[in-house]
Order: structure tokens, then C-alpha cells, then sequence
């Protein structure tokens, strides 16, 4: 049975209201005005129970209309956050009915006085949705948002983005209660921002022990039996660089600020074809130094390979050397030249070749990235290979087939290592 089964986070007081019984990390973020808050804190310390009432208080401030919470996955909705609102919303309160076709939670006419003192004839709803459908994320133009769980993989920056898009129309407010597992775009974008004072978003970190109905004896028991990354992690809500990490040699290092590129230095561009998710990233290389400025990524999809190839091109002062595919896919280079870019099969098919050709020139400082991608940057810090039962990696990629940017680089860099280590061959003979 999970900890937080085991006691209710709710009071009645004397005069028969329900009272939420918060520690002091929940404190923080309910009494938190900034836009953005993220509650990043260790397991079953009270980070779930937090986001209805949240929610509840934000329906209460903002007024009637629509409402979103979101997850990473369908199971994990269903399981954990769904459960959660309605033990709140509708056994504990009877604010309104679920309907499951839809996953959308309707505030009654009753809901509504309860709330705001009386009803209305637009209707308040709480949309569910989670990162597997992202239709699921695009459905409302919500008023707030509570989002459970973002730190996982399968929640990725694109989902985020679509919920920036649905809160933009009222400025809505933010809460994401997580763990930390990666470090993706929520460590990026939000939990390093957060240091900026002048930044809008609120990071309150607490371990599993501030909630104190968690034991005391169980975090010690963790502390002694895991390793300390996935303990600081799981337990403490601190960031680490976890185990199976690929380019765990990226780094603040690999970052450069964005400048303004010569027109005359070369330009290279790796691709990775897909109906759905075609993905390019484009290189230029200092004829000075030799070092490689990753300046630009490229994502879309629903086009065909002409138009791809004309985007591709827009704004390129020339002609660029492109490589990209694998093999097999002789088909989508030859299509790509109807849009005038000429892609080459790459000199190395093998994933775990490429990778390591990638790693190489991270590791010698002879990669940068330009540090505003914030989509290759996400791809950088939460690419990883499967853990074994006993925490240690193997060599299956997690959710490999995501990863649509490395593997355009993974391209690029296999003839931009090769062609380099020759060009210096030839140097030093």
C-alpha cells in the first residue's frame, strides 16, 4: 500500500469546512503568487494530493471556464492523478461528474454556487489529458494548469509547449508536481530559471521526509541500499546524472551563446526522414578553429520531401553538404532533391558507431551548441540507455525511436568526425 494511502491530506475544522492539511513545502506553493510553480520533491512527500486543491484555488480566483491537468502517460492518469481530483472534486466535495469518453470533468450548477456563490450558464470543465496524446494537450484554452509527473521521459518539451499555448490567452498559472528523472527540459527550462530572481517561476524542493506521515526508518533503508544518484533523486528531489546517460560528457561546456555565423564558413546539415517526425540539424564548421556551432534544429511533419528540403534551405546563405538516412532509405534522399538539397548516404550506418562519433567530438570540445535550442538540448539530457533490475545500464536505447534530432546528428557527425580526423591526418604527416 502506498504511504499516502494511509492518512487523508484533508481536516474538517469546527465549523464543518474542508481544510487542507499541508507541511511546509505544500505551504510554499499554495501560497506562491509567480506564474510557474514547480513542486520538486522526493517519492510519496505529498506532491499529487497537492495539485487538486491547487486547482480548486485557482478555479476560485480565476473564476468559471476551462481547466486542464495533465501527465505523461494514459496508465499513470488513470492510476494516480484521476483518482486523486476526483477523491477531492467529487466524493469529498460533489462539485460535478467525470465523463469518461471524453475525460473531462464537469463542475454541476450545485459545483458552481459552491465555488463562486452562484451558477452560470457556460459550463466549467477540467480537461485530462496526457503526453501520449497530444491532441489530448491542444483541447482547451484553459485557465490554469496542473501538470503531475512532467520530470518523466515520456513528458516531453513539445507537450509543455502545447500547454504554454493553452494557458497564453489568460496568462494562466502553472503547477507541476514531480520527481526528478532526467535531465530534460524541466531542469533546462524551469528548475535552472528558477535561480533567477527576476524569473516568474517559483521551485520549492523538499525530500520524502517533510511529509511526516512518510518513515523515517524507510528513507534511511533507501539511503543505504540505492545508489546515490537514483537516491538523491527518488528521495531527496535533488537533480543528479543518472546512470545509462549516452552523452553524459554534455555539459554547460558544450553551450555557447548565439552569434551571428560568417556567411562564408561552411555549412552542414544532418537529416532524419519520417512522415510524421522528419528532423534536421545544421552544423557550421569555423574554417579558423575547425570547431562545429550546432546553430539550428529542424522538426515537422505532414509535408512532402520538396517542401521539407525548401525550409530546410530558407535563410542558408549557399549551397549545404547533407547527410542523412539510413541505407534502406535510398527513396526519401532522392525525393529530397526536388526541393534542391542533395542528401548523401551516411559513411556509417551503425548506431553505436555514430553515437560514439558524436560523443567523440562533444568530449574534445569540438561540438557547441547554441544554447536557445532548447529541443537537442531536451534530447541531450534525457537520452539514455534501459537500467537492469539491479540500476545498471544496458545497451537498449530508452524510447529510441523519439529521438529524431540525435539521430539527424548522429548522421551529420559521422562524415564531420571522419572528414576532420582526416584533414588532420594529413596535417601531422
Amino acid at each position: 500500500m502506498e504511504i499516502s494511502a494511509l492518512y487523508s491530506p484533508y481536516v474538517v475544522d469546527k465549523k464543518g469546512a474542508l481544510r487542507f492539511k499541508d507541511h511546509p513545502g505544500q505551504r510554499r506553493i499554495l501560497q506562491s503568487d509567480k506564474r510557474f510553480l514547480l513542486m520538486l520533491a522526493g517519492t510519496q512527500s505529498g506532491k499529487t494530493v497537492t495539485g487538486p486543491w491547487w486547482l480548486l484555488d485557482e478555479m476560485k480566483k480565476c473564476g468559471p471556464g476551462d481547466y486542464m491537468v495533465a501527465c505523461p502517460t494514459y496508465p499513470l492518469m488513470q492510476k494516480k492523478v484521476l483518482p486523486e481530483f476526483l477523491g477531492l472534486f467529487k466524493r469529498r466535495l460533489g462539485y460535478g461528474d467525470y465523463h469518461i469518453a471524453d475525460r473531462i470533468f464537469e463542475i454541476s450548477k450545485g459545483g458552481q454556487e459552491a465555488v463562486w456563490g452562484r451558477s452560470y450558464n457556460d459550463s466549467t470543465q477540467v480537461f485530462f489529458g496526457h503526453a501520449q496524446d497530444p491532441d489530448s494537450l491542444e483541447s482547451a484554452t484553459a485557465k490554469a494548469v496542473w501538470m503531475d509527473e512532467p520530470g518523466q521521459r515520456k513528458f516531453k518539451l513539445g507537450s509543455w509547449e502545447a500547454i504554454q499555448r493553452r494557458l497564453s490567452i489568460y496568462e494562466g498559472r502553472a503547477l507541476m508536481t514531480t520527481t526528478p528523472y532526467t535531465l530534460g527540459w524541466l531542469k533546462t527550462q524551469i528548475h535552472d530559471r528558477a535561480k533567477d530572481p527576476n524569473a516568474d517561476i517559483e521551485l520549492v524542493q523538499f525530500a520524502s521526509t517533510m511529509n511526516p506521515n512518510f518513515p523515517r526508518s524507510e528513507y534511511e533503508r533507501a539511503e543505504r541500499e540505492l545508489p546515490r544518484w537514483k537516491f538523491n533523486m527518488m528521495y531527496k528531489g535533488v537533480f543528479e546524472r543518472p546512470a545509462g546517460m549516452i552523452y553524459d560528457c554534455f555539459g554547460a561546456d558544450s553551450k555557447v551563446k548565439r552569434f551571428d555565423i560568417p556567411d562564408d564558413w561552411p555549412r552542414f546539415v544532418g537529416i532524419d526522414f519520417g512522415g510524421v517526425n522528419t528532423a534536421a540539424v545544421s552544423i557550421a564548421r569555423s574554417p579558423e578553429t575547425g570547431e562545429l556551432f550546432l546553430y539550428r534544429t529542424y522538426h515537422k511533419g505532414g509535408m512532402t520531401s520538396k517542401e521539407h528540403a525548401e525550409k530546410m534551405r530558407a535563410g542558408e546563405p549557399g549551397r549545404m553538404t547533407a547527410y542523412g538516412g539510413a541505407k534502406s532509405e535510398g527513396q526519401w534522399r532522392q525525393e529530397f532533391r526536388a526541393g534542391r538539397l542533395f542528401i548523401h548516404e551516411p559513411p556509417v550506418s551503425d548506431v553505436e558507431v555514430g553515437i560514439n562519433r558524436v560523443y567523440a567530438l562533444l568530449k574534445a570540445g569540438r561540438l557547441k551548441v547554441f544554447d536557445d535550442l532548447a529541443e537537442i538540448i531536451d534530447e541531450f539530457e534525457s537520452y539514455s540507455r534501459e537500467l537492469d533490475d539491479m540500476g545498471e545500464p544496458i545497451e537498449k536505447i530508452e524510447d529510441k525511436e523519439t529521438y529524431h534530432l540525435l539521430d539527424a546528428l548522429r548522421y551529420i557527425c559521422s562524415h564531420l568526425n571522419k572528414s576532420m580526423g582526416v584533414a588532420r591526418a594529413r596535417s601531422l604527416s
